[in-house]
């Protein structure tokens, strides 16, 4: 039982990892919590059935696509959504709300999609899909347990030298700290945000991609993640890649490893329990009427009030979690979806800035110490 628990941990964790970068670039250019970004991920999901299903081409070599695809989405919702609103002085919540509005919209047509899907090419799994047998094995393992966390560390280290090695990776950081003292430099903010947002989108529809080839998928997936992926990115402090980077290996992880192994007795009472204690925390966050601490308060609220009904109904609106944990009955359902909420109420108590708030090289010092 260690292998299959070690292997899907590596797994889940590199694709969360992939989409709290995403959702992080997102949040430092607009500081509206997407909660639309969910359908990128979905959208690289069905970007890799429908190459695989018609034209054989493994996710692998479909990923590319997907990211463009994705990338393209994400920057058109920027451009066509949330930018107008910004401009008009749309508060933070219309903002926030509308991310909502766009994310119904793509549920939507993920529908229209799976039935044209249907209709033309004779596929009957379209809206719900088992994971696709298009993986390679090396000793026996599956391949994508190679190809996720060494996707993420390429990934990692070419977002490291183009922040800090490259005249473009300078602006954005610019474009982030001080918009208004990048135009003066001559730097375009906008352009730096177009880009940004397509890396973002890019990076969700690459996990989409892989995430077919270990788990099964559908037209609410990568909606049915918003949780987790909001609590990798709170994690690693909302507004630093490579926090967002720790945190979604921090989420992942633990939702497996913990997750599938907590008891049954109380699962959803435990589950309702804490979207109770996060609602509260998130909105004693909000009433501070502080920038940071609003933000990740209204966030909460949204993802407290969804998990607690959730478990309060008794069952779970998440194919990937039923997947994962069939055989547990729901319970075990509930209780892993409450992982990510159990650590991301602790960093909110604990660390509000995230993980990114601790001295790390100072914990190194002591330990050298020692």
């Amino acid at each position: 039982m260690v292998v299959p628990y070690f292997n899907s941990a590596v797994v889940y964790a590199s694709l969360f990892a992939f989409m709290a970068i995403g959702l992080t670039l997102t949040y430092l250019t607009t500081k509206v919590p997407n909660f639309a970004y969910g359908s990128f991920v979905t959208i690289g999901l069905y970007t890799s059935y429908t190459m695989w299903k018609i034209n054989g081409i493994a996710p692998y070599y479909a990923s590319a696509m997907a990211f463009l695809l994705a990338g393209l989405s994400s920057a058109v919702m920027y451009l066509v959504v949330l930018r107008p609103l910004a401009r008009r002085g749309s508060s933070l919540v219309s903002l926030m709300i509308a991310t909502f509005g766009v994310d119904f919209g793509f549920v939507g047509i993920f529908g229209i999609y799976t039935d044209y899907l249907r209709n033309r090419y004779n596929l009957n799994d379209t809206k719900q899909f088992f994971q696709l047998q298009a993986d390679f094995n090396l000793g026996g393992v599956p391949g994508i347990v190679y190809v996720a966390p060494a996707a993420l560390t390429l990934i990692a280290l070419l977002l490291f030298l183009l922040l800090t090695r490259t005249k473009f990776g300078v602006a954005m950081r610019a474009s982030v700290e001080n918009p208004s003292l990048a135009k003066v430099l001559g730097i375009n903010v906008e352009r730096v945000y177009v880009v940004s947002w397509i890396l973002a989108g890019g990076f969700a529809g690459m996990a989409g991609a892989f995430y077919t080839l270990w788990l099964p998928g559908g037209t609410s997936t990568g909606s049915d993640l918003i949780v987790e992926i909001f609590a990798s990115s709170i994690l690693g402090g909302l507004t630093s890649i490579f926090g967002a980077i720790l945190g979604g290996l921090v989420i992942g992880g633990s939702e497996i490893v913990v997750g599938t192994n907590l008891t049954t007795g109380f699962g959803a009472i435990g589950a309702a329990a804490l979207g109770v204690l996060l609602l509260l925390v998130s909105v004693y966050l909000w009433r501070l009427k502080k920038g940071r601490a609003r933000i990740v308060g209204v966030a909460g609220i949204v993802l407290g009030a969804y998990v607690f009904l959730e478990a309060a109904s008794g069952l779970s609106l998440d194919p990937l979690v039923s997947g994962l944990v069939g055989g547990f009955g729901v319970e075990a359902i509930a209780y892993q979806k409450a992982v990510p909420l159990l650590i991301m109420v602790a960093a909110l108590i604990v660390m509000p800035k995230g993980l990114v708030s601790i001295n790390w090289r100072k914990l190194l010092r002591r330990e050298r110490k020692k």
